[in-house]
C-alpha cells in the first residue's frame, strides 16, 4: 500500500472483468497471436514442426519478471515480451514475431480483450434486464405520480416508469450484442498496412500475404478489416466507446431518478441491517448504490472524447500518441461499467417500494392533474376549450396556494360555468385519478414481455 493503485485495482469490478485487463492476460494473448501466426507459417511451410511445438509448450509459461527487467533496458514492452517468451523456446524462438509488426500482435490482442469484456458485460447486462422484468410485472399497476420538469405533472405507474429504463437498456444490451460481432482485429498487415514484409517472406511457397492472415487469424477466430495502416482504424474504438457511453448514460438516468424517488420516499435502493448511512447523523439512509453508479457514469462519459482524438489525430499511417490513453481507456470503461451493472442489478433486485407514499403523493398532487381530464369532458360537452382552461387553471391555482388539493373538486363544483356543461357528480368522478394512467399497465407488461424475448434470443 506505499504506491497508488488505482480504485479499478481492487475496489470497483469484479474479479473475472480485472482479469481481462491483467497484465498477465494481456501478455499471454500477445503469445497466442504470436504462436498462431507460427502455426500458420508452419502450414506455409515456412517453420517446422519443432518450432511450433516448442512455442505451444512454452506459450502459457510467462516469464514477466524476465521481460519487465528487458524492458528497463530497451523501453518497449512488446519487444521485452518478445525476447522473454524467445528465451524459453530454444528451438522455436528464433522465428517469434516473423514478418510482423509491433500493432499486427497489439492490436488484434486489444480486440480479444475487448470480446473478453463485452462478454462479461452483456452477461450482467441480461441479468439487469431479468430483474427489472421481475419488477416491471410486479408494479405494472402501481400508480403514482409522474414529473415533468422536477414538478408533479399526472399520474404514470412504476412498472411503466420502470420499463421505460428498460426500453434503454435492452438498446444498449442490442447495440453492444451487434458490435461484439462486428468489431475487427488488423489482421497481419505489416508496418504500414501494405503486407509487404509477409508477400516477400512468402515467395516461392505458392502462398499469398492475405492467405496467411486468414490461416492465423481463423486459429484466433478474428474478422479484420480489409484496410489498415499501422493499425486497425481507430474509429472502432471511438464507436465502442460511445456504445459504452451509451450504456452508462442509462444506467445513470435509473440511478439518477432512484435518488429523486428516494428523496420522496416512494422508492428507494436497498439497504443492509448493518448498513450505515452517515457519520454523523444516525438516522440517514442515503443512496451510495446509486450515487456511485452516477459518478462512475460520468468518468465513462468523458471517455470517448479521447478516443474521438485518437482517431482524428492518427497523422497519415500512424503515430503513438494513442498509445499511453489506449492502456486505460478501455480498461477504466469497461470496468466501471462492470461496476454499475452489478450494482445496479442489487438495486433493482432489492428495490424497496411504498405503496402507501406513492398513494400519498397521489392524493397530494393528483387534483391538480385530474384537471386535464375534466377539460377533455367539458370540451367533449360542448364548452370552449380555451375559456375553460383559463378557468381550471383559476381554480387549481387558488387551490394550490391554499394548500388544499383536496378542495379543487368542490371549488369546480361551485362554478356556475363548469356546471353548465357537468354535473357536480360526473366532476368528482373525473377528479379520481388514480385510475388515469391511460396504457401505463399495459405498455409495461408489453415491454416487459419483448424485454425478456430479446434477452433469450441472445443468450439462447
Amino acid at each position: 500500500m506505499g504506491t497508488y493503485q488505482s480504485p479499478f485495482s481492487t475496489r470497483y469490478g469484479s474479479t473475472a472483468m480485472r482479469g481481462i485487463w491483467s497484465e498477465d492476460q494481456r501478455r499471454r494473448l500477445w503469445r497466442r497471436v504470436w504462436l498462431a501466426l507460427a502455426e500458420a507459417q508452419a502450414e506455409a511451410g515456412l517453420v517446422t514442426p519443432a518450432q511450433v511445438q516448442d512455442l505451444q509448450a512454452h506459450a502459457d509459461t510467462l516469464n514477466t519478471e524476465r521481460a519487465l527487467a528487458i524492458e528497463t533496458e530497451i523501453g518497449h514492452d512488446l519487444m521485452a515480451e518478445l525476447r522473454a517468451f524467445a528465451e524459453q523456446c530454444p528451438i522455436g524462438g528464433g522465428i517469434l514475431h516473423w514478418g510482423a509488426t509491433t500493432a499486427d500482435i497489439t492490436d488484434n490482442a486489444d480486440v480479444l480483450r475487448q470480446w473478453g469484456a463485452l462478454d462479461i458485460l452483456l452477461a450482467g447486462l441480461g441479468e439487469l434486464l431479468s430483474a427489472f422484468v421481475t419488477q416491471i410485472e410486479r408494479h405494472a399497476g402501481l400508480a403514482c405520480m409522474g414529473y415533468t420538469h422536477l414538478q408533479p405533472a399526472e399520474p404514470t405507474t412504476l412498472g411503466y416508469r420502470l420499463a421505460a429504463y428498460a426500453q434503454d437498456l435492452l438498446g444498449q444490451f442490442q447495440d453492444l450484442s451487434r458490435l461484439r460481432r462486428e468489431i475487427k482485429g488488423k489482421g497481419l498487415k505489416g508496418a504500414v498496412g501494405t503486407g509487404a514484409s509477409f508477400q516477400d517472406l512468402l515467395e516461392g511457397t505458392g502462398w499469398t500475404a492475405a492467405r496467411l492472415e486468414a490461416a492465423t487469424l481463423s486459429r484466433l477466430g478474428l474478422q479484420c478489416f480489409s484496410i489498415s495502416t499501422q493499425t486497425y482504424p481507430r474509429i472502432q474504438d471511438y464507436t465502442l466507446l460511445s456504445a459504452l457511453a451509451a450504456l452508462a448514460a442509462s444506467l445513470h438516468k435509473f440511478a439518477f431518478d432512484l435518488r429523486l424517488l428516494q428523496g420522496l420516499g416512494e422508492v428507494s435502493e436497498p439497504f443492509g441491517r448493518e448498513q450505515v448511512g452517515s457519520s454523523a447523523m444516525p438516522f440517514k439512509r442515503n443512496p451510495v448504490n446509486a450515487e456511485k453508479v452516477c459518478s462512475l457514469a460520468r468518468l465513462v462519459a468523458a471517455l470517448p472524447a479521447a478516443a474521438w482524438g485518437n482517431a482524428a489525430d492518427a497523422a497519415l499511417e500512424r503515430s503513438l500518441d494513442d498509445s499511453a490513453n489506449r492502456r486505460s481507456l478501455f480498461p477504466e470503461a469497461f470496468l466501471a461499467l462492470d461496476e454499475m451493472v452489478t450494482t445496479t442489478l442489487r438495486i433493482v433486485r432489492g428495490l424497496q417500494v411504498d405503496p402507501q407514499k406513492c398513494a400519498s403523493n397521489l392524493a397530494s398532487h393528483g387534483p391538480y392533474a385530474a384537471t386535464e381530464r375534466v377539460l377533455m369532458a367539458l370540451v367533449r360537452a360542448g364548452a370552449d376549450r380555451q375559456a375553460m382552461h383559463n378557468s381550471l387553471r383559476e381554480h387549481s391555482l387558488r387551490a394550490r396556494d391554499a394548500r388544499a388539493p383536496e378542495s379543487l373538486a368542490d371549488s369546480l363544483c361551485g362554478d356556475t360555468q363548469i356546471l353548465k356543461w357537468l354535473q357536480p357528480g360526473r366532476i368528482r368522478e373525473l377528479m379520481n385519478v388514480e385510475g388515469y394512467t391511460g396504457w401505463a399497465r399495459e405498455r409495461a407488461l408489453e415491454m416487459a414481455a419483448k424485454v425478456r424475448e430479446a434477452a433469450e434470443e441472445v443468450t439462447g
